[in-house]
């Protein structure tokens, strides 16, 4: 999709895989055939520039054509640069100048619960939009009210546009600032999708406060030259660099697809 555009933010896109292909396979009760349906859980991704995460997950779960994804930022498509709800189905709320997701997702939230519905709502943040003072105004009314029907998902990849979070911002200490706003707080490997699983399914399971999942990812990662560089926040790679990207890419997959047929295998015997 980047490389046919010649535009995107592949590093983000990277971190956060891991956690939206947990949360759209494994996860949320949603209907790619009734994309609007009103009882269905509620993803909004707050970092909203992470489109080519996105609407390959949204495509491969069967909301759209996977073939619409070569048309990524073209003027006549429908695949903006960040997520648009009005044009891109699956896609629960549109984004743009980062801080403002959480607070949308709580008011989805907190409509569930006067509407008497069981939906659950997941807010997905970079750990560099977290500095943004709307997104604990948001996290001090989430707990005020016992929103406990909403998730957010920190991607805690410890690079926002202009270097290393810790260096613009400061140390974040994310878990403790959304304990001490009355969250439940758990840390996780990012990129390991048990651990993912396991924490959306305690998030679900508390009946009195929000939580928070601290994930602690790699940007950029799965390619080689872009894990833990800034540079790729939102660089192009060359074609020579594309090509090398997806070699390691295809590399993993037919690594994984030759663990999951040795598994086969061994279970069908």
């Amino acid at each position: 999709m980047v490389q046919a555009a010649q535009s995107g933010h592949l590093g983000g896109s990277m971190s956060v895989m891991d956690i939206l292909t947990v949360l759209y396979f494994n996860t949320m009760r949603i209907t790619p055939d009734s994309p609007k349906n009103p009882d269905r859980d509620r993803c909004v991704l707050s970092k909203g520039h992470c489109t080519p995460a996105m609407y390959s997950i949204l495509a491969h779960k069967g909301f759209f054509p996977i073939e619409e994804l070569k048309t990524f930022r073209r003027i006549d498509s429908n695949l903006s640069g960040h997520v648009e709800m009005t044009k891109v189905p699956g896609v629960d709320m549109s984004a743009g100048s980062l801080g403002q997701g959480l607070s949308a997702a709580l008011g989805m939230a907190l409509a569930a619960r006067i509407d008497g519905c069981q939906y659950r709502v997941y807010c997905i943040c970079g750990d560099g939009e977290i500095q943004e003072g709307q997104i604990w105004e948001a996290a001090q009314v989430a707990s005020h009210y016992g929103a406990n029907n909403l998730t957010v998902i920190v991607d805690n990849n410890r690079i926002q546009l202009d270097g290393f979070t810790d260096r613009i911002g400061g140390p974040s200490n994310a878990a403790d600032k959304f304990r001490a706003f009355g969250w439940n707080a758990i840390e996780i490997d990012g990129h390991d999708v048990s651990q993912i699983a396991a924490a959306l399914d305690a998030a679900a399971a508390d009946a009195i406060a929000p939580t928070a999942i601290i994930a602690n990812t790699v940007k950029g990662r799965g390619v080689s030259f872009m894990e833990n560089n800034p540079k790729w926040h939102g660089g192009t790679p060359n074609e020579d660099e594309f090509a090398i990207a997806f070699s390691e890419v295809q590399s993993r997959i037919d690594h994984l697809n030759d663990v999951l047929h040795k598994i086969s295998e061994g279970v069908s015997r």
